[in-house]
């Protein structure tokens, strides 16, 4: 039997577009422990969720700038003393590990962190004793829990951030996004979901479906980017690659979607995901886009980053050194010639996920950790 505790979720505003990895965790996590008595901070209100989730419409926007954390700030430290568990799923940085440790740490209850990613590449270890706080600490992965244990924490745990293979499964091309995006019957089509300034993919991306086109201009092969335009930096770089296509004269095959909400509908478009990144700084130690295409039955082309060698292997994945079109190319015709195997490492793909990333296991073993806090 499960204490039904009471419990905080500290994320920034959960609401449309779920384009965000921390928030959509936590939307389908409180969705996914139902009984348990659940606060969440939101910006507008949420359909589908149980009547033991409390939705707190604190904030003014969805946009998570100087408004909306100083709203956020505002109800922690109005909710100090109303929770048995006050839960962070955001990033840990200095200054709001340094306001909550001073100002908003609960004065009653319990804390938990996840750890979505240490940012060694930024913080010292003096840093992170610092900034990681809590009773329970929470890391995506094995390699961070390791990390934090050699600096000598206790207590951590490796959670996986489970999704919903409900939501997240295999269905055929839909035919109203094929004609939507100008896509064909018999199209092999290849969709890069990333970010357009950072991560460090588009040139090398850019440049070598540039070369791909040209030497084989009857190819079947579509290269979909469906990346979201966060911001200013986001807009210029896509303009820019808009311009290498018109220059190179291949205007039509530049096919692209802005932030899209169904992203299933874009999965399941795809024959292959790509995600050749080369710098995963201030990023999740896991990015769900590879574990959601997973769920969907595709496989993935993923750059040879280590942290990534914790959830690839090759009967799910393909991995090509960082930064290198012509092996990614070499990926992608491997992938396109060989049907069999395609099929079969996304079926493989499927099964993965099923044994590690199952939201349900993710929301028991969250549902132990409250429980195991006294």
């Amino acid at each position: 039997m499960i204490n039904k505790k009471s419990i905080f979720l500290v994320t920034r505003p959960l609401c449309p577009p779920w384009d965000e990895a921390s928030k959509i965790f936590a939307y389908f996590l409180a969705k996914s422990l139902p009984g348990l008595p659940i606060s969440i901070l939101t910006h507008g209100h949420l359909d589908s969720l149980p009547d033991s989730v409390v939705q707190e419409p604190v904030f003014s926007s969805g946009h998570f700038g100087l408004l909306t954390k100083a709203q956020l700030f505002l109800t922690m430290f109005r909710f100090r003393g109303r929770f048995d568990i006050t839960h962070y799923l955001f990033t840990p940085a200095k200054l709001n590990a340094f306001a909550i440790r001073t100002f908003l740490r609960p004065t009653r209850g319990r804390t938990v962190q996840t750890v979505a990613t240490l940012r060694e590449d930024l913080y010292s270890e003096t840093d992170l004793r610092k900034m990681l706080f809590a009773n329970r600490i929470i890391t995506y992965t094995d390699r961070s829990k390791n990390r934090l244990e050699q600096m000598g924490f206790t207590g951590v745990e490796r959670i996986y951030p489970g999704i919903d293979l409900d939501h997240f499964s295999p269905k055929p091309k839909s035919p109203e996004l094929m004609e939507r995006f100008g896509f064909e019957d018999g199209d092999f089509i290849v969709s890069y979901i990333g970010e357009y300034a950072r991560l460090g993919a588009t040139d090398m991306l850019a440049e070598a479906i540039i070369r791909y086109h040209q030497e084989h201009p009857d190819s079947r092969v579509r290269f979909f980017w469906a990346v979201r335009l966060k911001n200013d930096a986001d807009k210029a770089k896509k303009q820019e690659v808009v311009r290498k296509f018109a220059d190179a004269g291949l205007e039509n095959r530049f096919y692209c979607s802005d932030t899209f909400g169904d992203m299933p509908g874009v999965y399941n478009l795809s024959d292959v995901i790509a995600f050749p990144v080369v710098d995963m700084k201030g990023k999740f130690d896991v990015p769900l886009i590879i574990i959601e295409a997973y769920a969907c039955g595709k496989p993935v082309i993923l750059s040879d980053i280590p942290l990534f060698g914790e959830f690839s292997n090759p009967s799910i994945s393909v991995t090509v050194p960082r930064g290198d079109g012509n092996a990614f190319l070499a990926a992608v015709d491997g992938l396109e010639k060989d049907r069999d195997k395609l099929a079969g490492m996304g079926r493989a793909a499927r099964a993965y996920v099923e044994r590690e990333f199952d939201l349900r296991d993710t929301a028991k073993r969250y549902a132990e950790v409250y429980a195991s806090l006294e």
